[in-house]
């Protein structure tokens, strides 16, 4: 281990963290980030040298211990590290001078490390960090990135999967399929039966995709209000020439249009049906509302209508 010196608290700090891990050669890590992560490059059976700071700014001793780790994305894209048992690749790589430091207060502490790429290592991007735990104190862990790329042939190659369109936006899935960590741009193209609903160019996806990995991610978008049909391409672009296209349709519905239409429409049919149904009554309904017929005007009735035939009779009209 380097021997420990002397650093100045960092009274200005916008935090109240009392300890910190860096590369070397950060002097005040809220004010002079330097180099924020480790990088290492070397072929085959190569080993690389370097080392992390351990800064203890409180008045109590410090003690931490340090190990490698994988890297990889989570669901979402964003960096995340293995855990100790998990790391078999790049975190397995690393050997560090000590791995547990106890650090006197308001100092900083230099351990070195080394990476040892094996031969049989493939080339291309294998991405990893260095993790410091502290083992007194305030419990928390920072790990710091290292970029480490093994000489040899580099591919970067990507791909667009899922594609599909909401309402809320359209999700798709990013896939790394060449060697080398990539950092994509996404143009957008949605055009329906009136236009475009959106266009836009490459704009970067906020997303550093390491190879093998996926993220599912989304693109905001307005979608339409309006009955539309709407085909949709995405365009995805990254350096050294990783390029890939993915489509999808999405139909629009205006369900609350249509529901107050059916509304209004049912309301008005039910109006002209009750307007329109006249009620059907039988002789014997119609009798049972009037009541019984006085004796006498059903007499006048036969009457009546004998006296008709006579009629007719006489004047020689048959019946």
């Amino acid at each position: 281990m380097v021997p420990a010196t002397q650093a100045a608290a960092a009274g200005a700090a916008d935090n109240n963290r009392t300890w910190d891990a860096a590369p070397t050669g950060v002097s005040d890590l809220d004010r002079d980030p330097g180099r924020p992560f480790f990088y290492a490059e070397g072929a085959p059976g190569a080993v690389l040298e370097d080392a992390v700071a351990v800064t203890n700014r409180g008045d109590k001793p410090l003690t931490v211990r340090l190990r490698g780790a994988d890297a990889y994305n989570k669901g979402d894209g964003s960096f995340a590290i293995r855990a100790e048992k998990r790391s078999k690749s790049t975190g397995a790589w690393l050997a560090f001078a000590r791995t547990k430091v106890t650090v006197p207060p308001r100092t900083r502490a230099e351990v070195p490390f080394s990476v040892t790429v094996p031969r049989d290592a493939t080339p291309g991007d294998h991405p990893g960090a260095v993790v410091v735990e502290s083992a007194s104190g305030e419990a928390r862990s920072d790990g710091i990135r290292l970029h480490l790329r093994v000489a040899g042939p580099q591919l970067a190659a990507i791909d667009v999967e899922k594609v599909s369109a909401q309402s809320d936006g359209i999700h798709y899935t990013l896939v790394n399929r060449g060697n080398t960590a990539l950092s994509p741009k996404l143009a957008v193209r949605a055009k329906g039966f009136y236009g475009d609903v959106l266009r836009h160019g490459p704009r970067d996806v906020g997303v550093e995709l390491l190879p093998g990995q996926r993220a599912r991610l989304t693109a905001k978008w307005p979608g339409t209000s309006a009955l539309d049909s709407v085909d949709v391409r995405l365009t995805v672009t990254a350096a050294g020439g990783a390029r890939a296209s993915g489509t999808t349709e999405y139909t629009a519905v205006p369900w609350g249009w249509i529901v107050l239409v059916v509304l209004v429409g049912g309301g008005a049919a039910a109006a002209w049906w009750r307007r329109r149904a006249v009620p059907i009554r039988t002789v014997d309904a119609a009798r049972a509302e009037i009541g019984p017929w006085p004796p006498g005007e059903e007499l006048d009735l036969v009457s009546n209508r004998a006296g008709d035939e006579s009629e007719h009779e006489a004047a020689g009209v048959p019946r």
